[in-house]
């Protein structure tokens, strides 16, 4: 733990409705005031004039594949990604392998973060053992061992009276489960949205309903058990509107949204002839839940906008370059996001509503003050998380230069706006692009 001042920058702090220019001081690893410009400094300084300073990000959705997917991502390089990204949490995702069905598989997480690790790692423990759909993991074990959420994310939890056990046991446990919402029947050899875009490149698209069914279920699951449920990774109009409806009915479901469900339509999949004429097909636009339609896109904003969706999460999904380089059937579904995360944001909604959507928002949507006190906020006692962007700098994506072993984006080549220039995590540097 460390002093550190960050000087003289915009301080937006949604957690406190504080937006001014100050010093934000930290010593000992925690932020100790929000002071007026130009005080004594404490510790190391860092000049932000002309540059927005707010708490560190908060993703409660990424893929670090450790342990048993190494060549996709370590924790070592995920927390890397994640720090460039101005996130110094991030909620880890227990598809691995082994799955994170075990106190054993948490403490081990907890261990590397800790070693290896240079922002805050949370693991999320499985549903169902193995992730397997049949029988429930030991969630008390898991919730005692430290995990901060349930979810089998990238398997559905396919079995209602399943689900609805893991949500009564969840709800006594007070731990949200996350549920990654599909149908099976519905998705099945999907490959992408189903729309004008698949029936034109000849692949098997996955309709909308495919999602939409399976949130109306958790939903009714939801009020059925007074449990909470949360909605990964939304991506449909129809998606959104159930959760609005669900809302205003006063039941226990919140949801996320992706930056890239936020500004990428199915067309991006689509990226023009190739050499004798053929269509070409973009790999790294393979994702799941798909890239849907601009209607899509703009319910999603709009959702994000007035509330009915709570927060920002990237997905973080690496892949090895031979996941992707491949036929589209056969390629890897997921988008490496950490470190383009923020700039996607700007480009959907405002600044002020960015910054709120990744830092306190995630993080009541998990109750992860229970685990983290002051998480999100700059509160005085809050870990010394923050980050230093310029929401006005342009750059070139360039997948090569990623700090995470995950090269994967449509985006490789597009100029952005908005960049992050130095992440704090516990008072330490531990990103300076200045």
């Amino acid at each position: 733990m460390s002093d550190i001042t960050v000087r003289g920058g915009r301080v937006l702090d949604p957690a406190n409705g504080f937006d001014a220019v100050a010093d934000v001081v930290v010593r000992k690893g925690v932020v100790v005031e929000l002071a007026k410009p130009g005080g004594k400094a404490s510790g190391e300084t860092i000049d932000a004039a002309g540059l927005v300073v707010c708490p560190g990000f908060v993703d409660i959705h990424a893929h670090l594949r450790e342990p048993g997917f190494e060549h996709k991502e370590t924790i070592a390089t995920g927390t890397q990604a994640a720090a460039r990204g101005g996130f110094t949490t991030v909620c880890a995702m227990p598809n691995t392998e082994p799955a994170t069905d075990s106190a054993g598989a948490v403490e081990f997480i907890l261990r590397t973060a800790a070693a290896k690790g240079v922002v805050r790692v949370l693991p999320i423990g499985c549903v169902t053992k193995g992730r397997a759909g049949h029988e429930l993991a030991e969630l008390s074990e898991l919730a005692d061992a430290g995990v901060v959420a349930f979810s089998d994310d990238g398997a559905p939890v396919t079995d209602a009276a399943l689900m609805r056990r893991a949500l009564e046991y969840a709800g006594m446990l007070q731990t949200p489960v996350i549920d990654h919402a599909e149908e099976p029947a519905l998705a099945a050899g999907g490959v992408m949205h189903e729309g004008w875009v698949s029936t034109r490149l000849g692949l098997r698209g996955v309709p909308a309903a495919a999602e939409e069914t399976a949130v109306a279920r958790d939903i009714a699951l939801a009020e059925t058990t007074g449990s909470r449920v949360h909605i990964a990774h939304i991506s449909t109009a129809g998606s959104v509107e159930l959760v609005r409806a669900a809302k205003a009915r006063g039941l226990p479901v919140t949801a996320e949204v992706t930056p890239h469900h936020l500004t990428l339509t199915h067309e991006a999949v689509l990226t023009g002839p190739s050499e004798g004429g053929a269509l070409a097909y973009d790999t790294n636009a393979k994702v799941n839940p798909p890239l849907r339609t601009p209607e899509d896109v703009a319910a999603c904003v709009a959702g994000l906008l007035d509330a009915t969706i709570d927060c920002i999460a990237t997905d973080h999904a690496p892949h090895a370059t031979q996941d992707k380089l491949c036929e589209f059937d056969a390629a890897a579904m997921g988008i490496s996001g950490l470190e383009t995360a923020l700039a996607l944001c700007l480009t959907a909604i405002p600044l002020e509503a960015a910054v709120e959507r990744l830092t306190i928002a995630p993080a009541t949507t998990l109750e992860l003050a229970r685990h983290v006190p002051g998480i999100g906020s700059l509160s005085k006692g809050a870990p010394g998380d923050v980050v230093i962007i310029d929401p006005e700098a342009e750059w070139t994506v360039e997948p090569e230069t990623f700090a995470s072993l995950g090269k994967n984006t449509p985006l490789a080549g597009r100029t952005l706006k908005g960049r992050v220039v130095a992440t704090v995590y516990g008072g330490k540097v531990v990103y300076d692009a200045r």
